[in-house]
């Protein structure tokens, strides 16, 4: 068994342009890849950087519906050991909005797992609150939000 987490929410756009705000780097890097960036769009098979520096693997895109993609999870000691699946499902609702729902699963079942696996649960709820802003208000909420990104740096576990 391996650790993992599920966060949802609503965003009061239509589905074409919510899928559109993860898969597009220009909207991305709008409130999410903020410092360095997404380097390319989402496309299954492919790779792409964010963040200038953090290598994932893009193994699913269904437009409009469904992403899924890998990256790496760290060690006590810092290094890559092995890889997360994070599940991106996008759910078109009756009022014209969209439920977005990101999981990530993979950490193993330790102490560090555990941290990791809590502080990306972080990320992703900050990152659907920051998609809320900017797709339905064109508002960065994560400039400045975390400590590191006041310093121009893209945040990290040690210094967000």
């Amino acid at each position: 068994m391996s650790l993992g987490f599920r966060v949802s929410g609503r965003i009061g756009k239509p589905v074409a342009e919510v899928f559109d705000a993860v898969v597009n780097p220009t909207k991305l890097s709008g409130y999410f890849t903020t410092i360095g960036g997404a380097s390319a769009p989402l496309v299954a098979g492919s790779g792409v950087v964010w963040w200038g520096k953090v290598p994932v693997e893009v193994d699913e895109v269904k437009k409009d519906s469904h992403i899924v993609l890998r990256w790496d999870a760290t060690d006590a000691d810092g290094k890559p050991a092995y890889k997360t699946r994070i599940e991106m499902n996008f759910e078109p609702l009756d009022d014209g909005g969209t439920f977005v729902t990101i999981a990530e699963t993979g950490w193993h079942e330790d102490a560090v797992g555990l941290k990791k696996s809590y502080l990306n649960c972080e990320g992703w709820s900050q990152m659907l609150a920051c998609m809320k802003a900017y797709v339905e208000y064109g508002i960065n909420l994560r400039d400045g939000y975390y400590r590191s990104e006041m310093k121009g740096e893209p945040a990290s576990e040690d210094n967000i």
